[in-house]
């Protein structure tokens, strides 16, 4: 079964190379000496300039399609590079096609980068709460709820007060508020959590619209006001090329987000907290025997991942300088779930797959300008289909904490 498997597979990605040769190499489009531009001086941040790079597009979407073919004989000729070989070839099959929809155009592949990362990190601080929650046991489908209330209570405390931080802090809170929510209803009453994910998302769904419809709306200027942190330039660092203004030019949820990786990371897998986490996630009946409270740790860590996805929803208001809308969340936090599937429950692999969707979303993005024949609610449902392709690809291969989903009753 397997290796007829890897056969399908190996033959999937070379009929796809060959789509790729004739759909965007040979294409009407492509063709007539057509170039693509990439330009790679984002809003004149960065001090040392880089000049455009423009390709044939016809050749290079023909040479890149050849590519994705020799991926899909490598993977079926050696097992063992199947890693190297799906990556590649996801690589070549992304630049044939940036190269087609550019073809005869110029596209700022550094502003691709930048939309990339903004779309990632509402998905990082979702896919961290989710990794804390069922790291601990308790599955957490209400990530998208708690997107929803961190984003209505910063917009407003932020509108009202005046104070971006103060904003911050009431997302955050709210965020903390509805995984408390789940942490009562999961371990002192049992319920069903997907179930009671579900309907927490509901729950928060139609709080936040209500309160969207009599109050903010009621007065948008001075209760739902489009506010945003100042970006902070880290100096030096800033002035790299390609990189300089993407990474080191953004605002403070931004570098919360990327400090949170590093602790998460650093804690899961290095500190006594971490290691009685992973127990309570795996053997909670074995990690009471040893002196662990697995409630106690339960409650504590779905509600210190609340203030980390409240986070998430601060970053869409405060943190890109939008308003609170309906439903803005738009099914991020389930998007977040499937990063944190896809990165196998660690941080490092959800930051993985967060920016994997991100650069889907950021795709969408940048080509909607520039007049591709995609149509332009095809682009947009780039994020959805990339996340259904990844986590479809996982089943059978990824294990989730043993412990995942069972409510624990102390003997």
């Amino acid at each position: 079964m397997e290796r007829l498997r890897r056969h399908l597979a190996a033959g999937s990605m070379i009929v796809i190379g060959l789509f790729a040769i004739v759909a965007f190499g040979l294409g009407s489009r492509t063709g007539h000496g057509a170039k693509a531009a990439f330009g790679f001086d984002y809003l004149g941040k960065s001090s040392i300039h880089l000049p455009d790079l423009t390709v044939p597009a016809g050749p290079a979407a023909i040479g890149l399609g050849a590519l994705c073919v020799t991926f899909g004989v490598l993977r079926l000729a050696r097992p063992a590079l199947q890693t190297w070989a799906i990556a590649g070839f996801l690589a070549c099959l992304v630049a044939a096609f940036l190269t087609w929809g550019t073809a005869g155009q110029s596209l700022a592949f550094t502003g691709l980068l930048n939309a990339t990362l903004l779309a990632a990190v509402p998905l990082v601080l979702g896919s961290l709460c989710g990794l804390l929650c069922e790291r601990s046991g308790i599955i957490n489908v209400a990530i998208e709820g708690q997107f929803l209330v961190g984003a209505c209570a910063s917009a407003y405390v932020g509108s009202v007060s005046g104070s971006l931080w103060a904003g911050l802090i009431a997302g955050c809170l709210a965020g903390a508020l509805l995984g408390a929510l789940l942490a009562v209803f999961a371990n002192r009453y049992l319920v069903g959590q997907v179930v009671l994910g579900v309907v927490l998302n509901v729950f928060a769904a139609g709080l936040t619209g209500f309160l969207y419809e009599r109050l903010l709306q009621a007065d948008p200027n001075h209760r739902n006001k489009a506010l945003t942190f100042a970006d902070i330039r880290i100096p030096g660092l800033a002035s790299l090329p390609v990189v300089g203004p993407v990474l080191f030019d953004q605002n403070i949820i931004f570098y919360l987000a990327v400090l949170l990786i590093a602790a998460v990371q650093i804690g899961l897998f290095h500190t006594r907290w971490g290691l009685r986490t992973r127990a309570v996630g795996e053997h909670p009946t074995a990690a009471e025997t040893v002196g662990i409270r697995v409630l106690a740790t339960r409650y504590r860590n779905v509600i210190m991942a609340g203030l980390i996805s409240g986070l998430g929803g601060v970053w869409m208001t405060l943190g890109s300088g939008a308003p609170f809308g309906k439903d803005m969340a738009a099914g991020q936090g389930f998007i977040a779930l499937a990063a944190l599937i896809f990165g196998r429950w660690s941080p490092l692999g959800s930051l993985s797959a967060a920016l994997l969707f991100g650069f889907a979303q950021g795709i969408s993005i940048s080509l909607q300008p520039l007049n591709t024949p995609v149509p332009t609610a095809f682009l947009s449902m780039t994020p959805y289909l990339a996340t259904i392709f990844a986590v479809a690809g996982l089943v059978g291969h990824v294990r989730a904490p043993a412990a995942e989903g069972i409510p624990y009753v102390k003997a």
